[in-house]
């Protein structure tokens, strides 16, 4: 649920260009603002004339981090940058991305989007070995491991890394001379290839090309690493994938509904998931409606299914963003108002469908139904898009205790009762696979099922990281 969203946050959004008489760094500014929507606690760009790298980051939206004044300071042909969430690492500065590190054969920066699960492990070999940490982040962790990794160039030394790193990681590393972006052999995070003029781009997802006139060209591959530079574009597998595990929630929320992951338009997989929720799940009513925005096109598609009419009723405040400014208690208390304001000429005396994405922890769904309720609906029906989340994800969600969940704790009637529902329910895992049109095992379906695609155990290793000593504060 959108009012939530702080409570299910995907880790990072990811940009890469080589661009040769581009102006890179606003390229990336532009590329980072369409992704601002995977990661709102920091932003940074780096970029390279082809012999030196510079870096700018600070905390925040892209729009409060860059200016003219910053992007000025980043000239250069190849550039990469990041929008954060913190999922390993805490929400500071010094956890800024893109990392730069540096190392015997020179220096890189890179921005990681996902988590690696056994970072801890990792990170306490590298420190024996003599290299040195000034953040909490697993990110820091991959940049060193590939300077400590065998190979002649960074390609060579990123390949080489690879079977390191258990986890997730799309990546986009930046060295003096070229843009190397990065797929992990599962594929858990989205990642994708396309063109701008006489140059390249890499991006997490295909709406960030849209933006900045890019030509989508194809998905990064699993496994794979491509690298572009003056030599054109090459590409390898730096290990081969032995089997798909594709972020489900990312076809249900995570991306924008603009964005196509595996020749699939995400607007339309989520029309057909409210499509398919009105088959499992159809009750009398006057209005149907989508939490605004991720389950709008899932509303729409209940709407068409069942034949009632789809109405707003809750209107979204566009300029309702993350801000350092604390609210005072007042405001505080009045929750989800920050965001949304009902419309209680078309609620009164109602029955209303609410469709939305995924209920995680419960806070906020019962406010949304409060609300409504006190702006005249007379039934609220509530329908969602996922099946309950009964597990943790370790794989780029800020989200690791089963505690937190409270599918894993209630019922589903005991949920109705607790949100305030009329009724509820919740798309069936064979409805949602139908919806997206994919077959089943090519994703990661763990935070479902309790099935994951490498072993869990190693997530206490993940969580470790943050108790480790660091040398900045």
């Amino acid at each position: 649920m959108v009012v939530g969203k702080a409570s299910w946050r995907e880790s990072c959004g990811i940009f890469g260009t080589y661009a040769p008489g581009e102006e890179v760094a606003r390229l990336t500014f532009f590329a980072l603002f369409a992704l601002q929507h995977r990661g709102q606690e920091s932003s940074g760009i780096a970029t390279s004339d082809g012999k030196r790298i510079r870096l700018y980051a600070g905390m925040g939206l892209v729009s409060q981090v860059f200016d003219e004044a910053a992007l000025s300071q980043l000239p250069g042909i190849i550039a990469i940058g990041h929008n954060r969430y913190s999922t390993t690492g805490s929400s500071r500065l010094i956890n800024a991305q893109p990392i730069l590190v540096k190392g015997a054969q020179g220096e890189i920066a890179l921005g990681h989007n996902g988590n690696i699960v056994n970072a801890g492990l990792l990170r306490r070999e590298l420190e024996e070995q003599g290299y040195h940490f000034s953040t909490s982040t697993d990110s820091e962790v991959i940049a060193n491991l590939i300077l400590a990794s065998p190979g002649q160039t960074w390609p060579e030394k990123v390949a080489c890394a690879m079977p390191r790193l258990q986890g997730a990681y799309s990546m986009v590393i930046l060295t003096p001379e070229a843009l190397i972006g990065v797929r992990d052999p599962l594929g858990v995070r989205p990642l994708c290839l396309g063109s701008v003029n006489d140059g390249w781009v890499i991006a997490s997802e295909s709406c960030a090309l849209d933006h900045i006139g890019a030509s989508f060209l194809r998905e990064v591959e699993p496994g794979e690493v491509v690298v572009t530079g003056a030599n054109g574009i090459d590409s390898f597998k730096g290990i081969e994938s032995q089997h798909k595990a594709i972020c489900v929630f990312e076809y249900i929320y995570f991306a924008r509904p603009d964005s196509v992951i595996n020749g699939r338009l995400l607007y339309q997989a989520r029309q057909i998931m409210g499509e398919e929720l009105a088959e499992e799940y159809p009750v009398a009513a006057d209005i149907v409606t989508g939490i605004p925005d991720s389950a709008t096109a899932a509303g729409i598609g209940y709407a068409q299914k069942s034949g009632i009419p789809f109405s707003e009723v809750l209107l979204k405040n566009r300029y309702a963003v993350r801000t350092f400014i604390e609210p005072d208690q007042r405001i505080r208390e009045l929750g989800v108002r920050l965001k949304f304001n009902p419309l209680p000429q078309v609620l009164k005396g109602k029955q209303l469908i609410i469709v939305d994405d995924s209920i995680v922890r419960g806070t906020t769904t019962p406010r949304v139904i409060g609300l409504l309720r006190k702006a005249g609906a007379k039934e609220i029906h509530v329908r969602v898009c996922a099946p309950p989340i009964r597990y943790p994800c370790f794989f780029g969600v800020d989200m690791a205790t089963q505690w937190e969940l409270i599918a894993a704790r209630k019922s589903i009637p005991q949920i109705r009762e607790f949100i305030g529902a009329d009724s509820l329910g919740y798309l069936s895992l064979e409805g949602l696979i139908k919806a997206i049109g994919l077959p089943r095992d090519v994703f990661c379906l763990a935070c479902l099922t309790g099935e994951y695609p490498i072993p869990v155990q190693l997530e206490m290793d993940k969580l470790a990281l943050e108790s480790l000593p660091r040398g900045v504060s």
